[in-house]
């Protein structure tokens, strides 16, 4: 109110002492009953002025000088704002006042004057007045300041904490399931009291207000499509329980300043439902959030995001509570939020339009999962030479998968330890969205699935043909931190793709677990291999807890190499591990399979030779077999030939004249009579 100068029928007394803090705090929350509070006090302060006659005491005028004073766990709020040209307010003294001196003047007047109280405060930084309470129990708010250097954040994100400031969720974990639980919406005002019940410090009563909003609220898909039939009122949002982004927070700013906690409704553009990679923004605003001041800085939320999220075609809400957006760090929440006020990206420095535009969007999942950061930093990807290279780095072990134009046929991916790299090979010219999934490696079974972390576009100028990969190549190619943890431990080839010239390569590991071991080889076309050959073209050597893996390919081309394992002591089925590329470009290459192993062939037993399962006609073979615990051991074809044992092996010749097939057999007990088979070759047909 504006402040009247001295009326000129006042006395002034000069007879009493200062006064102390309490009592002008009495002073100050005692304004009931005025004219009797102000016979009382002239009568304390006054003696000779409040004699038995009180009338004397409607002339007194009563100044007393004093320090500041704030009730214990208040801060001082500003008396009045005025706009600073940005969409900001800040303090503005009241007329009148000595911003000199802390100064209180009590003017009491006759009954039949309207009483005044005129208080000047000057608290070093400005006229401000003490927070007292409306006519409904809340406390009066600041109004809010500015941002100022102690708010701003280092850009870019240090990748110390997705919060602004430390926040202990498991202590908050009671005050959360307390705010979903009150049920209170005929006023805006009643529901803050319940909320704040269980709220001492500021943090608390933001966050209830917060979850009490994110789990009450829902988005109003139908106002969105007819804004101006949507009321954001805070009141009307509560009854109806739906708003817009705009309403979401109209209703936070105002239940935090009924809650005593500065807070401002900020205006900008996001990068939310409809964004498309690499656009740009004009006009007006498209959404709303907030700023809170907790603990001596402004903090930066999206309830509305934080509620949940819209389906694709803007006709549902899906309440999905998401705590990335409570607190966020502000170099984070410019990902996909520009303020009008490029002050309340509480950044140092400032981003541009231009630079949100073309900045890499990356969502809450990103974060959530743990990842760090992402190349390239920029939303359009151009192939050289047919070929575009992303990589994403994390702290932990997080599985992956792209899609490029629905599917991740055209691309090999790898995982790292912290993090994944991906070549893509577009098959078409033109511009494709690239999306990139992942999820964590030990996910809860309502987690286990992969979420959408970052998109791009490629703009692909030209095609490579060679580099076309068989459908049966499985995402992520090569050995990993995962197949580590499966049992294989140091790979010979840690790389994706293995390169032959003459059609043969071998791979060995450390078994770090007692685990059995299943291959196979596939391929595409005409040539594709049956399931029984695929296996055949791989043979597995097992050297103690070391494993070697042999393999032969058909033909030229591009092969697949598969994995599988499974606990020896598990009678299920194997689990598929991981997979390799094998590329061969020498059309001349012809392999055939290796021997057919049945069951009696036990996974320690190696073959020496003849290592192709297709035998010479009429010719002596020779056969050299390291096996154990065997009694006798016998090479069947037209004629059966016995093997002896020398130093560990089982040797000797078979003439393949005369027949098609060649069996080896074990005479496993010299106890028993019969035999049986392990091992069977074909002979070549003349």
């Amino acid at each position: 109110m504006d402040i009247p100068s001295k009326p000129p029928h006042l006395t002034s007394c000069n007879q009493f002492d200062r006064v102390p803090e309490e009592d002008l705090a009495c002073i100050l929350t005692s304004m009931g009953n005025f004219h009797s509070f102000c016979i009382t006090w002239a009568r304390r302060l006054c003696p000779g002025c409040a004699s038995e006659d009180d009338n004397k005491a409607n002339d007194l005028t009563v100044h007393m000088e004093m320090g500041a004073v704030t009730e214990q766990g208040r801060q001082p709020s500003s008396t009045g704002s005025k706009g600073d040209g940005n969409g900001n307010s800040r303090s503005q003294p009241r007329q009148g006042t000595d911003l000199n001196g802390t100064q209180v003047t009590v003017e009491i007047h006759h009954e039949d004057t309207s009483p005044q109280l005129i208080k000047r405060l000057s608290l070093g930084k400005g006229s401000q007045r003490l927070r007292g309470h409306d006519n409904k129990g809340f406390q009066k708010t600041e109004a809010p300041r500015p941002p100022g250097a102690k708010d701003l954040h280092a850009y870019p994100w240090d990748k110390s904490s997705l919060k602004s400031m430390p926040v202990d969720l498991q202590q908050l974990e009671k005050l959360d399931a307390y705010a979903l639980k009150v049920n209170v919406t005929n006023s805006v005002e009643e529901l803050v009291k319940a909320l704040l019940k269980q709220a001492r410090t500021d943090l608390e009563k933001v966050r209830a207000i917060w979850m009490w909003i994110c789990h009450h609220i829902e988005y109003d898909v139908v106002g969105y499509h007819n804004k101006s039939q949507v009321s954001s009122k805070p009141r009307d949002v509560l009854q109806m329980g739906k708003s817009i982004c705009e309403g979401y927070a109209e209703l936070f700013e105002h239940m935090c300043s009924l809650a005593g906690i500065q807070c401002k409704k900020l205006s900008g553009h996001a990068k939310g439902h409809g964004y498309k990679t690499g656009q740009t923004f004009t006009g007006d605003s498209d959404h709303a959030w907030n700023a809170v001041y907790l603990e001596g800085r402004w903090h930066l939320l999206d309830s509305t995001w934080g509620s949940g999220s819209v389906d694709d075609s803007f006709t549902k809400f899906t309440y999905r509570y998401n705590e990335f957006y409570f607190l966020t760090h502000p170099a984070l929440f410019i990902n996909n939020h520009f303020p009008d006020n490029s002050n309340w990206q509480l950044l140092k420095p400032t981003l541009t339009l231009k630079e949100f535009e073309n900045n890499m969007l990356h969502n809450s999942n990103f974060y959530t999962l743990g990842l760090l950061a992402a190349h390239p930093e920029t939303p359009i990807i151009r192939t050289v030479n047919g070929k575009a290279s992303v990589s994403v780095d994390c702290r932990s072990g997080t599985l992956f998968m792209f899609k490029l134009k629905g599917t991740d046929e055209h691309g090999l991916m790898t995982l790292k330890r912290h993090g994944m790299e991906l070549d893509i090979y577009p098959q078409k010219t033109g511009r494709q969205k690239l999306e990139i999934f992942a999820k964590p490696s030990k996910a809860e079974a309502s987690d286990d699935v992969y979420k959408c972390v970052l998109e791009y576009v490629v703009e692909c100028e030209s095609v490579d043909k060679v580099m076309r990969f068989p459908k049966d190549l499985h995402q992520p190619v090569g050995p990993s931190w995962f197949s580590e943890r499966q049992g294989f431990l140091r790979p010979s080839h840690s790389e994706p793709v293995l390169h032959t010239n003459d059609g043969r390569c071998s791979l060995t590991f450390t078994l770090g677990k007692d685990i059995s071991v299943l291959t196979s080889l596939h391929t595409d076309g005409s040539s594709s291999l049956a399931e029984d050959m695929g296996r055949r073209h791989v043979l597995q050597i097992h050297r103690r807890n070391q494993i070697e893996l042999k393999v032969h390919l058909p033909h030229a081309g591009n092969f697949v190499l598969k994995i599988y394992s499974k606990k020896k002591s598990d009678p299920g089925n194997y689990d598929y591990i991981f997979n390799y590329l094998i590329r061969c470009l020498n059309t001349e290459v012809k392999w055939p399979a290796f021997p057919q192993s049945y069951s009696k062939w036990l996974q320690d037993y190696e073959i020496v030779e003849p290592l192709s399962g297709l035998l010479p006609a009429n010719r002596n073979v020779q056969f050299k077999l390291k096996m154990h615990g065997i009694a006798k051991v016998l090479v069947q074809a037209e004629n059966t030939y016995p093997l002896t044992q020398n130093k560990g092996c089982w040797e000797g010749t078979c003439n393949t004249s005369g027949c098609r097939e060649v069996f080896v057999m074990v005479h496993e007990n010299a106890n028993h009579s019969f035999y049986s088979h392990v091992l069977k070759y074909e002979v070549e047909t003349q």
